[in-house]
Formats: structure tokens, sequence, C-alpha cells
């Protein structure tokens, strides 16, 4: 069983990188459409410098922050019980090693990024990151808490983006000059932090639907066909988050485009539209 806050705070953690990464993935690419590169964190310009790193010291701090919520504060520090660990508190301890997987991605990235330490290419960080899509991939699909009913068909929208996440990450790795397969990867973390908060608004917030309830830590309905309404409803809440996702892309496309827009970028297109 979830929680409100438990599922806000990572929300708003992939909320802020996704939208970051399609702004940058956009900037970039308007600014240079035949040297484009896709990345798997984009440095911040200006302030001398000073904010280059702002991404990685985001995952990197918020990861650490979340974990230690999951481990120190919800476990009340009750880590074991007669010499084994606390099965009250086992979702608990996999959120914790989910969340150390993005933290290490983040040292690691800062590590290579500023340092001689780990000089990795870019390529590698991002098989890096898709490593940590992955163990949040497998802890949300073999969760020890068992998701049934409404929950946990949120939990399984929920899986299906975190794949999504996972298999564009990779192909950036392989395909590192497409700007689409970027594009896609900042789409699907940020609807994946838009899902979080939908997930907890919906089932531990003032958006329950018609039938449902939750009491004592539990998520029932009423009937098969509440259960069934509900599930209609967050197709339904999923659809609106992907296309108002689609038109801020779209928008920023054209503010960026008429803002930055390399005299290429017209070029290029008019040779698209010719092969066309």
């Amino acid at each position: 069983m979830g929680s409100f806050r438990g599922h806000v705070v990572p929300g708003t953690l992939f909320l802020a990188v996704g939208l970051w990464h399609i702004w940058s993935a956009v900037v970039r690419f308007v600014m240079n459409p035949k040297g484009f590169q896709a990345r798997v964190w984009s440095p911040v310009s200006g302030f001398d410098g000073r904010l280059r790193y702002l991404e990685l010291y985001v995952v990197a701090i918020g990861s650490f922050i979340d974990m230690c919520i999951e481990l120190l504060y919800s476990t009340h520090l009750k880590f074991f019980v007669n010499g084994a660990l606390n099965p009250s508190h086992m979702n608990d301890f996999e959120h914790s090693g989910m969340l150390l997987m993005f933290f290490i991605f983040g040292v690691v990235a800062l590590l290579s990024e500023k340092t001689s330490l780990v000089p990795l290419p870019e390529g590698s960080l991002c098989l890096i990151a898709a490593t940590a899509f992955s163990a949040e991939y497998f802890l949300f699909y073999f969760h020890s808490t068992t998701h049934k009913g409404l929950e946990g068909y949120y939990h399984t929208l929920l899986v299906i983006l975190i794949g999504l996440c996972i298999l564009s990450t990779i192909a950036a790795a392989f395909m590192p000059t497409s700007f689409p397969v970027d594009l896609c990867c900042g789409i699907a973390i940020t609807l994946q932090g838009l899902w979080f908060y939908q997930t907890a608004f919906t089932l531990y917030g003032p958006m329950m639907p018609e039938g449902c309830r939750l009491k004592e830590n539990m998520i029932s309905c009423h009937s098969p066909e509440y259960q069934v309404r509900g599930e209609l409803l967050a197709n339904f809440q999923l659809f609106i988050l992907a296309f108002g996702v689609l038109l801020a892309v779209a928008g920023s496309y054209g503010f960026a485009a008429s803002r930055f827009g390399h005299p290429d970028l017209r070029s290029l297109c008019a040779a698209e539209d010719e092969l066309d």
C-alpha cells in the first residue's frame, strides 16, 4: 500500500527532470539540427557555469533524500524483526533500492563529467540510466505489496510508462543523433512523473472514483462495475496527460524555433518536404 506523499515526492523529481529534458532537447535541436546529439542529462547554460550540473545534482540529492525518507523515516528504524528483515516494511526497502539506483546514476554521471575518475561516454551513461529504470520496472512488477483491483490497474499503467523510459533511454545509446528518440525519452519521464501525481490524487487524495474508497490501507470498490468504471477513468486520465504533454512539446518547439532556430532548420525541413 502506498501513500500520497510516497507518490508525490518521486513524481516531482521525475516531472522536473522530464520537463527539463524535453525543453533542452528541443532547444539543442533547433539551434543545431545537423549536429544534434542525444544526451541522458542536459547542462544548464548561463550563470557563469555555476548551474551547469544542476540536473545531476537534483537527481542525486533528490533520490538520496527520498531514499532516506523510505529507509529511515517510513521504517522508524525498525529494520529487523527476530533476526530477519521487517516484513511490515518490505515495500519501503524495495523503494529504497530503486532510489539507490538513481542515486548511483547521478553520482556516476557527476564523477564522469567533473573528474577523470570514471570518464564514460554518453552512451554508457544512457545504459546506466536504463539500468536504474529497469530496477524501478522490476520493483513495481514484482512488488512485495500485492496491488489488486483499481490500485493494481494504476500501477500497471505506471509499469508501462517505466518500460517506455527504458526503451527510449537504451535507444538513445544506440541512436545518439536521433532527435525523436531523445524527445521520446523526455516525454516518457514527464508522463511517469505526472502519473505518480495522478495516482496520488486519485487513490490517496480527493479524486477517488465514485463507488470506491480507501479504508484500512486498502482500496476497494463496491462492485466490479465500479472498478471497471475506475479503470476506464484511469485510461481517460492517461490520455489527457499524454495529450497535454504533446501539446506542450509542440508549443515549446514552436517557441524555441522562432526564438533560437538555426537557418539550417528551415533548409532541413524543406529538404524533407521535397523527399515526401
